[in-house]
C-alpha cells in the first residue's frame, strides 16, 4: 500500500519535471517573436535560448550536492523559488541582456530541482509507490515535450511572448506547496561522494561536531570551511567557466570572426578551466565527479552517445523553429503544431524500445535509433521553399522514433554504475545532456550563421541565405548523431563471457 503523503510528493515530482523540461521546449517556437520586440541578432537570439542549459548544466552536480548536504526539502524549495520568481522577471523583461540573465537564473533553479526531486523520488517514496513516482516522472516529461512547442506557439501568437514564462508562476507556486506539505525534512543522509572522513574516524566527526554545538567562532568558521570543501566551489566555477567559454567562442565565433583575439581567447580560457577542472577533481578532497567512473567502457560510450545525440537533435529544434515561420511563412501555433509528431512518435515507439533491445541488445538497438535520427535530420535537409507540413512529416516522424528506441541507452548507461556511484554517475549523465544541449545549439547555429553569411556575400535573399545554411546545420547534426550511433555500437555490445568477465551489457 501506499504511504500517507505518497500522493502529495507524486504531485511535486510531477510538476517539478514538468516546469524545468517544459521550459526547454517552450521558448524555441516563440523565439522569431523574441526576436521582432526585442531587436535580437541571431547571437543574441542563441544567448536566449542557451542561458537556461548553460547554468542548468554547469550547476547541477552543485544541486546533487547541496540535496546532501542541506536536505531535499529546503534545496527543493529553494531551487523552486528561483525558477518561479526568474519566470515572472523573465516575462517581464523589455531587453535581451536582462531576458538573458534571468534565463540564467532559471536553470541555477532547475539545476537545483532536478538532483534535490529525484533524491525525494528514491528516498522519500514507499516501495509500492516508487515505481508509480518513476512513471509520473517520465509522463510529466513527455507531456512537456509534447504541449511545450504547442503552448509556445499559442501564447507566443495570442498573448505575447512574456506569457510563455509566466505560466511557469503558477506551476511553481503548487509545486512548492506540495512540497512544503509533503516532503519531509532532515538530509539526504547519505556522506556526499567523494567525502573523506575526518583523520581518527568517528572522533574526528565529534570533535567538529562538538565545535559546531558551542556555536563559538572556531567552529562556525569549521562549519563554513567544510561546508565549502563539500560543495566544491572552485570545480563549480572552473566547469562554469569551461561551458561559458566554449558557448561564447561558438555564438559570437560568426560575429567576431572564429581566428579573432576575442574567440580565440574564449576557446584558449575554455580549455584551461576545463583542465585545470579535471585536475581539481583529482586533488579535491570532495570532488565533484570522481573520475574513475569513465574507466568503464559501458558508462564512457553511453555519456559520448548522448552527448553526439544532443549536440545534433537540440540545435536543430531552434532553427526549425526559425525555419518553419521565416521561410515557410508558418504562424507561432502552426509551427508548434508542427513538431507534435516527434513527441507523439517518441511516446508511441518507447514500448518498442525494449522489445528491440531484447532481442537484438542494447548496442544494436541504441545504435539502429541513433541511425533513424540521423537519417530524419537528412530528410530534414532536404526540404526546401514552399514545403508543407507533409513534406516535414517523415523527418520529424524519423527523429521522434529514432530517439524513442536510444531510450535504452541511457538506462544501459546508469546500470554500468554500482549502487554506492549511481548517484554520481545519474548527476554525470543529466549534465552531459544539458551541456550537449547548450553545445548542440552553439555549435549548429554557428555553422548556419557562417554559410548564412557566405551566401549572403554571394548575393543571396536573406530567405535563402538562412535556408542555405539551415540545411548546412541540418547535414552537420546528422555527422554528429551518425558518429554517437558508431559509438553506441561498439562502446555497448556484450562483454566476452569468461572467468571474471563482467555482466553483460544489454
Amino acid at each position: 500500500m501506499s504511504r500517507p503523503g505518497d500522493n502529495g510528493l507524486l504531485v511535486a515530482l510531477a510538476f517539478a519535471a514538468f516546469m524545468t523540461c517544459l521550459d526547454n521546449t517552450v521558448v524555441n517556437v516563440a523565439l522569431p517573436r523574441i526576436q521582432q520586440d526585442l531587436r535580437l541578432d541571431l547571437s543574441g537570439l542563441e544567448w536566449v535560448a542557451a542561458a537556461y542549459p548553460l547554468t542548468f548544466a554547469a550547476l547541477l552536480l552543485t544541486g546533487g550536492r547541496a540535496a546532501d548536504v542541506w536536505g531535499r526539502r529546503p534545496t527543493l524549495l529553494t531551487g523552486l523559488a528561483l525558477f518561479t520568481g526568474a519566470s515572472l522577471l523573465c516575462g517581464l523583461a523589455r531587453g535581451g541582456a536582462v531576458l538573458i540573465a534571468w534565463r540564467g537564473v532559471q536553470g541555477i533553479g532547475a539545476a537545483l530541482v532536478i538532483p534535490a526531486s529525484l533524491a525525494v523520488l528514491m528516498r522519500d517514496l514507499g516501495p509500492r509507490a516508487r515505481a508509480a513516482g518513476i512513471a509520473t516522472w517520465m509522463s510529466a516529461l513527455a507531456a512537456a515535450l509534447a504541449l511545450g512547442p504547442v503552448f509556445g506557439g499559442l501564447i507566443s501568437q495570442h498573448w505575447g511572448w512574456g506569457w510563455i514564462f509566466a505560466i511557469n508562476v503558477p506551476f511553481g507556486l503548487l509545486a512548492m506547496a506540495a512540497v512544503a506539505r509533503s516532503v519531509p525534512g532532515g538530509r539526504a543522509g547519505a556522506v556526499p561522494m567523494g567525502a573523506v572522513p575526518s583523520e581518527g574516524g568517528g572522533e574526528g566527526a565529534d570533535r567538529d561536531g562538538g565545535a559546531d554545538r558551542d556555536g563559538g567562532a572556531g567552529g562556525g568558521h569549521r562549519s563554513v570551511r567544510r561546508s565549502a570543501q563539500q560543495f566544491d566551489p572552485a570545480g563549480t566555477v572552473l566547469s562554469c567557466l569551461a561551458a561559458g567559454g566554449c558557448a561564447y567562442g561558438l555564438i559570437e565565433g560568426p560575429h567576431h570572426g572564429f581566428v579573432s583575439p576575442v574567440t580565440l581567447w574564449a576557446f584558449i580560457g575554455s580549455s584551461c578551466a576545463l583542465g585545470l577542472f579535471v585536475a581539481r577533481q583529482f586533488t579535491a578532497c570532495t570532488p565533484m565527479v570522481d573520475l574513475g567512473i569513465f574507466r568503464d567502457r559501458v558508462f564512457s560510450g553511453g555519456v559520448a552517445a548522448q552527448v553526439l545525440w544532443g549536440l545534433g537533435v537540440n540545435g536543430v529544434f531552434l532553427f526549425t523553429a526559425l525555419f518553419l515561420q521565416r521561410g515557410l511563412g508558418f504562424t507561432p501555433t502552426k509551427a508548434g503544431l508542427a513538431f507534435t509528431p516527434v513527441a507523439l512518435c517518441l511516446i508511441a515507439a518507447t514500448p518498442v524500445a525494449s522489445l528491440l533491445t531484447r532481442r537484438l541488445g542494447v548496442h544494436r538497438t541504441s545504435a539502429g535509433g541513433l541511425l533513424t535520427v540521423a537519417g530524419g535530420l537528412l530528410l530534414l535537409a532536404r526540404v526546401g521553399e514552399g514545403a508543407t507540413v507533409l513534406d516535414l512529416l517523415p523527418g520529424l516522424v524519423a527523429i521522434g522514433a529514432g530517439s524513442a528506441v536510444t531510450v535504452p541507452l541511457a538506462a544501459s548507461t546508469l546500470d554500468s554504475s554500482s549502487d554506492g556511484s549511481s548517484g554520481v554517475v545519474s548527476g554525470v549523465l543529466s549534465a552531459a545532456r544539458e551541456f550537449s544541449g547548450l553545445l548542440g545549439i552553439a555549435l549548429v547555429g554557428a555553422v548556419v550563421a557562417r554559410h548564412q553569411g557566405q551566401a549572403v556575400r554571394r548575393g543571396a535573399d536573406p530567405g535563402a541565405a538562412f535556408l542555405e545554411g539551415y540545411h548546412a546545420g541540418l547535414v552537420l547534426a546528422a555527422v554528429l548523431v551518425g558518429v554517437g550511433a558508431l559509438v553506441a555500437g561498439v562502446a555497448l555490445r556484450p562483454r566476452a563471457a569468461g572467468p571474471g568477465a563482467l555482466r553483460p551489457e544489454g
